[in-house]
């Protein structure tokens, strides 16, 4: 006869809200009892405003886009930072990055939409997508962007014949791959061989695509582009993909004779989802790219291109938090105790998706130590909607506000109306400002695409 046996009990950390270091926005503060982000005062904000609500600190935001601008421009090379739109993206954001003199990806005709909505200047938006319709590349070119990625040669083909019946000659990148796998999960490694994106450095595809642009009368081949992943901590695969790179465009250049003027490293330098985590810095990544590129150059007697990254998370994600107000607390002796929250899995699918851990805090009791273990759930119909499990958090009862650390990325733009549930709103905190960037949806919006 089989016995089951008991796991051993998880020990709190007895980390207090300030204890918890790298995943603090850069304005977070105790003030009494209670978590403050902006100068704004999360437990009376929560209870203004309702929950589940996403706040980012703005401060942090223009603090991490104006770092990466000034440590990439440092180390002799000409470079251009695209923040990545697809980790969060609204109309107050692009024009955050607008004012910070970034350039933006954009991923979809939404993501597009959103920009053009705000202004931003189409000479700074680079486009990517696997599978770019036909009608997003009409609205991409007619509407003058930058920088076109091209990931097939049926896009190289759509883009020539777009470009050309307008009577122009459209940007483009080409997508290599790199065939470097990076150390970071499955579900967002991008740069191997076995890949849904671009065309593979190794097996030749990547050298029979440029030949193929350059000979496409709308298509002014300006460089090329890789990505080889997300939540990378280790810099060694981006140096590892830049030595690949550099060798295919010198072989580019001997085949054809093109040099190329732009060279897209894409985005992935990780941040840290708990205390312990150790990324990499933003300076350590920009001039080890940087160093990489230019040594390799050097060696291939190539021209350094100008340099574009592409950075989402880590320029969001710490920025970022989500309020919830506790409905239940259940406790199973012996097994664990649930604290149910007004969210879940429909504002935060990564730990549903793929295993994603977060850090949180009880807003209302921020100055004291996280004493016990409890498992954060969600509100949804799924037994997997558990936002944290075994989270180390503050004595907590019904009506406290719970803060969710590090939520600024792949949060707010990944979220859904399962259970028919409307998605929360977003606000921007500064100096004690608060500033509504989205609305939270109603029961309107639920309804505003129904046919009757």
């Amino acid at each position: 006869m089989s016995m089951s046996v008991a796991s051993e009990p998880i020990s709190p950390d007895n980390r207090t809200t300030m204890g918890l270091g790298a995943v603090l926005p850069l304005t977070a503060e105790v003030r009494g009892s209670h978590l403050f982000i902006g100068g704004v005062d999360m437990v009376e904000l929560a209870r203004a405003q309702g929950t589940a609500l996403y706040v980012m600190d703005e401060r942090h935001v223009r603090m991490q886009l104006g770092t990466y601008r000034t440590e990439m421009n440092a180390h002799g090379a000409v470079a251009d930072v695209a923040y990545a739109g697809k980790a969060f993206t609204s109309v107050a954001m692009c024009r955050l990055v607008a004012d910070e003199g970034c350039s933006l990806d954009v991923s979809s005709g939404g993501e597009l939409a959103i920009a053009r909505a705000a202004r931003f200047p189409m000479e700074r938006i680079i486009v990517h997508g696997n599978d770019k319709t036909p009608l997003e590349l009409t609205e991409a070119i007619e509407a003058g962007v930058g920088l076109i990625v091209a990931d097939s040669n049926e896009e190289l083909d759509r883009i020539d014949a777009i470009a050309t019946e307008r009577g122009v000659r459209q940007q483009v990148l080409l997508r290599v791959t790199p065939g470097v796998h990076a150390d970071t999960h499955s579900f967002i490694q991008t740069g191997q061989e076995d890949s849904k994106f671009g065309f593979s450095a190794h097996s030749g595809a990547a050298l029979e695509a440029a030949i193929y642009a350059l000979a496409l009368p709308g298509v002014d081949l300006a460089g090329f582009h890789m990505h080889i992943g997300s939540q990378i901590f280790s810099l060694d695969p981006f140096v590892r993909a830049v030595e690949v790179m550099v060798d295919f465009m010198a072989q580019v250049r001997e085949r054809t004779g093109f040099v190329a003027r732009d060279f897209d490293c894409g985005g992935g330098l990780g941040i840290a989802y708990r205390p312990t985590g150790e990324p990499s810095t933003i300076a350590q990544y920009a001039e080890l790219l940087v160093g990489t590129i230019t040594r390799c150059c050097a060696v291939r007697d190539l021209s350094v291109p100008r340099i574009h990254v592409e950075p989402g998370r880590s320029v969001v994600a710490d920025a970022g938090v989500t309020l919830y107000t506790v409905g239940s607390v259940k406790r199973l002796p012996g097994i664990r105790t649930y604290v149910a929250v007004d969210g879940g899995m429909t504002d935060n699918i990564r730990p549903a998706l793929y295993g994603a851990v977060y850090e949180a805090t009880v807003a209302n009791r921020a100055g004291e130590p996280r004493g016990t273990v409890v498992s954060i759930a969600g509100k949804h119909c799924e037994s997997g909607d558990i936002l944290i499990r075994d989270a180390s958090l503050q004595p907590v009862t019904d009506g406290d506000i719970i803060c969710i650390f590090s939520t600024g990325a792949y949060c707010q733009t990944m979220s859904s109306n399962y259970n028919k549930q409307v998605r929360p709103g977003v606000v921007f905190v500064s100096d004690g400002t608060v500033r509504q960037v989205v609305r939270r949806e109603t029961y309107d919006d639920l309804l505003s695409c129904e046919v009757y």
